[in-house]
């Protein structure tokens, strides 16, 4: 049985941005991140994302632009030496009240069901209580990156219990794959 490890993208992946990430240009790696996921992979991980991309909701971009997106993404790890096994994403708003929409678990229950695991103890990287919180639901093991929102969101506090604190995503790998 291959492991598994959950990743939140902007923030943990590539930058975060407060008016969002909407274009193929805007989709900016964070250094380390392709690598790091390599990695993770040479270790015997499958990596799987969970992110929420409200901003298809808000119509700020279509689908077809977060696959243009995501397929930057795939390359630049592939390049690395890596692969992301799967990319799970809630276009909904939070006026949706989706059950998808981190901090709820419906991304991690499909996670699960589509992956045929339990997701306890599974890592689950992000850089906002919401994917913490979201992760800790389906028992996940939290584990919060310092890059995108997580300096603030550590500074808020309210962390579940256990979580583990890394600098970036580089750092979280030499963790969980030394």
């Amino acid at each position: 049985m291959r492991k598994l490890i959950i990743l939140d993208r902007d923030g943990v992946i590539n930058e975060d941005s407060d008016a969002y990430v909407k274009s193929v240009a805007e989709w900016r790696p964070l250094p380390g991140s392709a690598a790091a996921i390599a990695r993770l992979n040479h270790a015997g991980y499958r990596v799987v994302l969970a992110t929420n991309q409200s901003g298809i909701g808000q119509g700020l971009f279509d689908v077809a632009t977060l696959n243009l997106m995501h397929d930057k993404m795939h390359r630049l790890v592939a390049q690395a030496g890596g692969r992301i096994d799967a990319v799970f994403f809630c276009p909904h708003t939070k006026d949706d009240q989706c059950d998808c929409r981190k901090p709820r678990p419906g991304m991690f229950k499909e996670i699960a069901r589509r992956f045929e695991t339990d997701l306890r103890d599974v890592p689950c990287i992000g850089d906002s209580l919401r994917d913490l919180e979201a992760g800790a639901a389906m028992h996940c093991e939290p584990a919060l990156v310092k890059t995108g929102k997580g300096m603030a969101t550590l500074k808020a506090g309210g962390l579940p219990v256990g979580t583990r604190v890394f600098d970036d995503l580089a750092a979280a790998a030499l963790h969980y794959a030394p």
